[in-house]
Formats: C-alpha cells, structure tokens, sequence
C-alpha cells in the first residue's frame, strides 16, 4: 500500500515518541491504564476512518455544498455516515476524564488522532471540533445538571454544539454585540438577537444542536464586562433528557464561503417568533455560571478553537504537500539543465531543482507547524499533569504565549504550502481535477477563524508577551533559551544553528522592550503583524531544532531522518533570515501607517 498523503504517520511517530516522548507519560496517574500500543491503536483507527469515511467525501462535500429550501438544511448523505462512524469510535471523546465516557488520551495522542480527520475532511471535522469545544467549555463552567442534560448526548454523538459569538454589525468587536436576555419567573432566560458566521448552526446530522451564546442581560455593565454566555438548544430538553418542543432559534440564511463548504455556515435569528416555546416568541436559554462572566467562560472555547485553527491548517498544509511530493515524483516533464539530446526521455519534475525547492519550503513549514501544534498539546498535558503545582503554572503561561502563534502562523505559512502545493502541479495545480485547489481554498478561511491575524497580532504584543510584568516574554526566550543550551553542547551542526537562533531570541527581547519603551500602545501595536510574523518564525525555528537535537547522530538515521535535518537547514537558512528586516522596521517604531490618513487612499 503507498504511503497515506493525508499526513504521515512515521512524522507523527517521530513527533510524538523519539520527540516529545509521550510514552513516558504512562508513568502519571491520569494515563496510567495506557501504554504506547493504545497511543498507536488510537492514531491507527483514526488514520483508517479518516481515509474510509472522510476523504472520500471530501471533494464532493465542496462541489454540492448544504442548501435551504426555507424549512430544512440538507447535506449530502456521506457526511451524515461519516460523522456516525466517527462518534463509533469514540475519538471525540479521546483527551476527556473517563467519568464523562473519555478514553482519558494523553492530549498530545488526542491532537494527533484529529488532525487525520481535518487532513482528510476539514468540513465534515468541524462538526465534532466545535462540539468538543461546546462540551469543554460547558465541562469547565456549567452545572452538574448542564452537563448531565447537554454535555453526555454531545459527547454520544447525538447532539452537536456551536459557539455563537458574532453579530452582523459587530464582527469581532464583541464589546457592540446587542442580543439581549430577559430573566423570566422559573429561572430561565428569553434571547432576542441576531447572529452570524455560526459554524454548524443548523443542519440535520444530530437529534440537537446545543448553541452557546453571547448575551447581555438588561442592566448589565457597557462593553465585554456585561457578557453573558447562555445555553440554547435548537429542541429543548426535559428534565428526563427527553426533547420537546422547537426553541425559538429560525435559520435566516446560509453563507457561502470560497472553503469549508462542506460545513453550514449560518445568520440565526433568536427570539424572532418564528417558533413559540409556551406559547410565546423568544429563544429559551439558560445561564452558565455567574452573570456578566460570559466572554471569560466562551475564552475556554476560543483558545481551544484557536489552537484547533492552527491544527486545522496544518493539516490542509501537510496533505497538500504530500499531495504535490507524489505528482511530482510521478509527473515526467523536461529534462535537466544541461541536458544536451532532445529525444532523450523526460524526467520527473522533481528532478528540476526549482520543484525542490517548493518542495523543501511546504516540507520546512508544515513539519515545523505540526511540530508546534502538537508541542501546545503536550504543554496541556503538562498543565493537567504534572506533579509539581510550579510545572504545571509554567506550562499554562507558556501555552497563553503560544496560542496566537499556533493559530496564526499555521494559517499564514502552511496556506502559502498550498499556494506552492498548486504550483508544483503547474497548470493542473489550479484546476478541481486535483485536491490542491480546493486545500487552499479551505484554507484561505483560517487568517480569519477564531480572531484574524490581526486580532492575534495584538494578542500576543499588546497582551501575552507584556502580561504579569513581562513574564510571558521572559518564559518564552528562557525556554528557547533551554533549547539553545543544549543544542550547543551538542556540538556540530546542532551548535551552528544555535547560535543563529540565540540571536534572533536576542532581538525577541529587545524589540519587544523598544516597542514598549513609553508604554504608548497606540505606537507599540502600530506594526503589530509584523511582530506576530517574525516572532512566529523565531518559534518554528526553535521546533526546528528541537528535532535536529532528536534525530540520530548524522549519517545514523535513514532517508526520514535525513529529510528532518535538510528540512531544518532550509528553514534556518532561507526563512529564519526574513525576521531581520521585520525586527529593523520594529525597532525603529515606524509611524508610516499610523500617519497614513484614511482619506490619502
């Protein structure tokens, strides 16, 4: 059988166990009852479901994407047979406690195990992806009696879940959202409000769709201090678990997007009439945990969705890849330069230097990216886990620094592995005869999931990198720091890339401390993508070598190991180098586009 080019499995082997050594986790008490063999059943099954249930579908999915007829959604029917066998397997709950049903994985085994499914359909993924998150959320914040009503049918596989956040006059300025919540009598709570861009908001593939939404209740505090956040199913639900009659939740429309077509992407109207539970207009919704607390809580999911985003990319990243390696070994087309005998026969296009260099870029940028995906994994691992209280703090304020990153920076390099996946394909790269249109397609959408790059862009220099008086910043260039240290008793190769590295961390710190220098945001944040960028790239860098320092000695390893090492080398030679000149436009604290005037355009 030929090597799967959804992902590879001897990449994620090397990630998870010659790397990250997950193995060892069996030693804490949370993993106890596991062993490597159950790590590699679960990413066996996952591969094998995602490849006979998923991938299939995919194109099809994206060329008869759901329509509305004003009464029903419909989808073709692989998807629903796709999701089914997905719940069959139980890897929707692979990371969760087992007192809620969970396999109780090691997060980083959990992660792995999705990114199969989001490799081979990102669509039909994002069903469960927002339902896990759904659960999460409602597992950390709601009531015993939340989770017993709408937590365990979610993770049976009979309810989905979404996350409704966005309305249409307010984008991703949550602080203008205007649906409103009125208390009524018997503890409940009515919604009137409009929300948009809502991932899985309607369809037919689950007995019940559990929305969670943003709300304010009368007299609540202005902007995001009077958030709250509200469960409102599509049916109601009893108190027995039975489900009632329709919530007040109508479908105003669908959006059709340039990818992701597979998933419904919605306008929900609440409270607008269209249905009347007791008789009356106004979508029933109940409280999670303490008014005014709801954008704290939807964060939980946020930053979940937003790693995910990151993972999401990854895997449209690394399939495209895989993708346009096998046409180019196979594609026959000119011959070498140099080459002085026409009639001679034609090579395959990976014989062309020009095709390995788009090939060594999409390699260097989607195994740096799973690397960090995964790594964000193991650092969740850390945080639940580990014995000593200081760990698992250092673990949690890691992974807040590295969340912007891991969303962006997948979503910004790995979409440019598809744009280069398609020219490697040449004139058949743009065409939907082959998977690598659609691959960037899909995944133009991620710059904009979950916070746009922008948005992280301000998260990470206004917030993560300067919060608890620097301490985030610190942490980051410390455990580089860590890396560096090591590498440079290693001595060779490993010690060159070092010391490249210590000098880009170097400039980490101090551009981040000229940006600050007199505490002016406004002048701090001008060029704040520009940071994300660079710093990003300082990151990849750093799992870069992270692997080098896991392989073999050179010339020990095989053909795997020897791509790991050329992969890295590319990575610190031809892109490392383009932080300098974000760096210099950094530190200079350059006003050009603070000073450009809107009516200048």
């Amino acid at each position: 059988m030929p090597p799967s080019t959804l992902l590879s499995r001897r990449d994620l082997d090397f990630l998870l166990h010659e790397w990250l050594r997950v193995s060892e986790l069996v030693e804490r008490p949370r993993y106890a009852e596991h062993s490597r063999e159950t790590f590699d059943d679960a990413l066996d099954l996952a591969e094998r479901v995602a490849t006979e249930q998923f991938a299939p579908h995919n194109r099809a999915a994206d060329l008869a994407e759901p329509t509305f007829d004003g009464q029903r959604v419909r989808l073709i029917p692989q998807v629903r047979a796709a999701l089914d066998s997905f719940a069959e397997t139980g890897l929707l709950t692979a990371g969760l406690d087992a007192t809620v049903g969970g396999l109780q994985l090691p997060h980083a085994v959990a992660a792995a195990c999705f990114t199969w499914f989001q490799a081979a359909n990102v669509a039909t993924s994002a069903y469960p992806f927002l339902t896990l998150g759904n659960a999460n959320l409602l597992l950390a914040h709601g009531s015993p009696e939340q989770v017993d009503t709408y937590v365990r049918p979610m993770l049976d596989g009979r309810f989905f879940g979404t996350m409704c956040l966005s309305e249409p006059h307010a984008g991703s300025s949550l602080a203008d959202i205007t649906t409103r919540a009125e208390p009524q009598a018997d503890g409940s709570y009515r919604l009137f409000g409009t929300k948009m861009w809502i991932s899985g908001g309607d369809h037919e593939l689950a007995e019940n769709i559990v929305h969670l939404v943003l709300a304010r209740i009368p007299g609540a505090p202005p902007g995001v201090r009077g958030i709250s956040l509200f469960i409102v199913p599509k049916v109601l639900v009893g108190p027995d678990g039975s489900l009632g009659e329709r919530n007040d939740v109508a479908l105003a429309g669908l959006n059709h997007k340039m990818g992701f077509r597979g998933t419904t992407n919605t306008l929900l109207s609440f409270g607008d009439g269209a249905h009347t539970p007791a008789g009356r207009a106004g979508a029933v919704g109940h409280l999670v945990g303490a008014p005014h607390q709801g954008l704290a809580q939807m964060f939980h999911m946020m930053n979940e969705a937003r790693i995910g985003v990151g993972a999401g990319a990854t895997a449209l990243g690394y399939t495209g890849y895989l993708k346009s390696l096998a046409y180019a070994k196979e594609r026959p087309q000119g011959r070498p330069v140099g080459a002085k005998d026409p009639a001679a026969a034609q090579v395959p296009i990976i014989d062309h230097p020009d095709v390995r260099r788009m090939l060594l870029a999409q390699k260097s940028y989607v195994e740096g990216a799973l690397a960090l995906v995964l790594y964000c994994a193991r650092l969740l691992d850390e945080q639940k886990t580990a014995p000593a209280e200081a760990d698992r703090e250092r673990a949690h304020l890691l992974l807040d620094v590295l969340t912007p990153i891991t969303k962006s920076w997948p979503s910004q390099w790995c979409l440019a592995a598809n744009d280069l996946a398609i020219q490697v394909l040449g004139g058949a790269g743009y065409t939907r005869d082959h998977d690598v249109e659609q691959h960037y397609r899909d995944n133009r959408l991620n710059p904009i999931h979950e916070g746009t790059h922008g948005i992280q862009a301000l998260d990470l220099l206004g917030r993560k990198m300067i919060m608890q008086g620097g301490a985030g910043l610190t942490l980051l260039t410390t455990t580089i720091g860590d890396t560096v240290e090591r590498a440079s008793k290693a001595g060779g190769e490993a010690s060159e890339l070092a010391d490249r590295l210590a000098a880009a961390v170097d400039r980490v710190t101090a551009v981040t401390r000229r940006l600050w220098a007199d505490g002016d945001p406004v002048l701090a944040l001008a060029n704040a993508s520009a940071y994300l960028e660079a710093v990003g790239h300082v990151v990849i860098a750093w799992m870069w070598l992270e692997q080098v320092l896991a392989l073999p000695a050179e010339g020990a390893g095989d053909a795997f190991h020897a791509g790991k090492r050329q992969a890295a080398r590319y990575f610190f030679t031809v892109e490392l180098p383009r932080t300098g000149p974000q760096f210099d436009l950094l530190e200079s604290r350059d006003r050009t586009t603070l000073e450009m005037r809107p009516d200048w355009f």
